[in-house]
């Protein structure tokens, strides 16, 4: 059997941390079984559904280096298809016309939940052996509803979850087709599962009620039934249900705050599933290991600050070339233009490890190219009298220098034994003079980086 699994976002909103995960699973499980990934726009909410919706999940599909092999297709040019399998399963008697107008089943159900029952459709115009309709209404436009079966169960062993039973007994017969004549999602669903030939359904457990209704329509349509996995929800770190809150923004708002792909990859992998005690790993590697086994049964905790931790590792690891076009592009949106002294590249070298996002990387990168003006505070605070005389022999005597780390390096030592003062004596001051701050890697690497007569210029400023 050839594996093709499906990711089905619908575009009435960005893709978040929780679709991208789905997606990330049933991608890697095709790719490891050498399957068909398969993406599907499900669009046929026209009230919620936006361009600009679908052009940010292809957008994020795309960042993520997610490939699907077919799609994208969309639910509103399949709605021809749609309507073939309505009035078969109509001509099959699996599915029945319904006149009950909703004022009808709003008074229906308050009277049922009145005696304590379950709400749920009667049965009204549902045909039966024996059984006498009334004669249609000429002045009402009919649903559709699926003649869900009355006895047996509607079964399944989900591949996270185990063994799920739903009494068909429970089930009231489901709306496939609205007054207007268009499809509704559970009835598209299994039309696009069954054309598409999807093998293995892999969602979130939110659909787990769907599924029964899914498979006796499958059952009806004489089709093989897909495997289903429902994956646990996602919670924040305070175990409710994550939202914008905790940190689960769109998958693109994860780009433009100055993550890598890749470390969100390595974090969603980690969501719910894992290997041993495996923490960080390659896409590559994910794949290999990947199996829906291993998948918790429990519900997953959404951790930013893990986030930034692996975020920070994969930025150590990347190419400073990479990791220059990236920070060029942030500091581009900042009006920042960058100059040719010092190369930027030469600046991501100096303060990639310490740094846990790409825009961390261009605060950092920023003032070897931005005018800086430093807080009256720190000025006054470090270029204090004692230090000003070292300061400014400092600021003549690297006119004529070698200008590298280590012979600035030793001209600093130089003079912090002829002025009798310790490193963060001089170090603060030129760091504030520098870039305005007080913490930086070596202060002789960062003097190092910066054009011997930028340096001159903004010492002799202050001092």
């Amino acid at each position: 059997m050839t594996i093709r699994t499906r990711f089905a976002p619908s575009p009435t909103g960005y893709l978040h941390i929780g679709g991208a995960r789905t997606a990330l699973f049933s991608w890697a499980y095709a790719r490891k079984l050498g399957g068909t990934f398969v993406l599907r726009i499900e669009d046929t909410d026209l009230e919620r559904s936006t361009q600009e919706s679908v052009q940010a999940i292809l957008d994020a599909m795309s960042w993520l280096d997610l490939g699907y092999d077919e799609g994208p297709f969309y639910q509103m040019q399949r709605m021809e298809r749609y309507k073939e399998v309505l009035q078969q399963m109509l001509g099959e008697g699996t599915a029945y016309y319904c006149y009950t107008t909703p004022a009808e089943l709003d008074a229906l159900r308050e009277a049922q939940r009145m005696r304590g029952e379950k709400p749920r459709y009667d049965g009204k115009w549902r045909p039966e052996t024996g059984k006498v309709l009334p004669a249609p209404p000429a002045d009402i436009k009919p649903v559709v509803r699926f003649k869900n079966p009355t006895h047996g169960v509607a079964a399944w062993d989900d591949m996270v979850k185990g063994r799920i039973v739903f009494e068909n007994s429970e089930l009231d017969d489901l709306i496939i087709a609205r007054a207007d004549g268009t499809p509704t999602y559970n009835f598209c669903v299994v039309v696009d599962d069954l054309d598409m030939g999807i093998t293995q359904v892999i969602r979130g457990d939110d659909h787990v009620n769907n599924t029964p209704r899914q498979i006796n329509i499958l059952k009806a349509l004489g089709a093989a039934l897909p495997q289903y996995a429902h994956v646990p929800m996602i919670l924040g770190s305070d175990g409710e249900r994550l939202s914008k809150r905790h940190g689960a923004v769109s998958v693109m708002q994860y780009a433009e705050d100055g993550f890598l792909p890749e470390a969100l990859i390595n974090y969603l992998s980690r969501l719910g599933w894992s290997h041993g005690d495996e923490e960080i790993f390659s896409t590559k590697q994910f794949i290999e290991w990947f199996d829906l086994r291993h998948i918790s049964k429990s519900a997953a905790q959404f951790d930013p600050e893990k986030l930034r931790w692996l975020n920070q590792h994969y930025i150590k690891l990347a190419d400073n070339t990479r990791l220059d076009g990236l920070v060029r592009q942030h500091l581009a949106e900042r009006g920042v233009r960058v100059s040719d002294a010092p190369q930027l590249a030469a600046v991501i070298a100096l303060y990639k490890d310490r740094t846990a996002t790409l825009l961390e990387l261009a605060d950092e990168a920023e003032v070897f190219y931005a005018d800086i003006h430093p807080p009256q505070e720190l000025l006054d605070a470090h270029l204090v009298p004692e230090v000003l005389p070292a300061l400014r022999e400092l600021a003549e005597r690297i006119a004529d220098v070698a200008w590298e780390a280590p012979s600035l390096a030793a001209l600093i030592k130089e003079l912090l034994a002829k002025h009798n003062l310790k490193m963060p004596k001089l170090a603060m001051p030129l760091r504030v003079m520098l870039v305005g701050q007080t913490h930086t890697p070596s202060v002789d690497a960062v003097l190092a980086l910066f054009p011997r007569e930028t340096v001159r210029a903004r010492m002799k400023e202050y001092i």
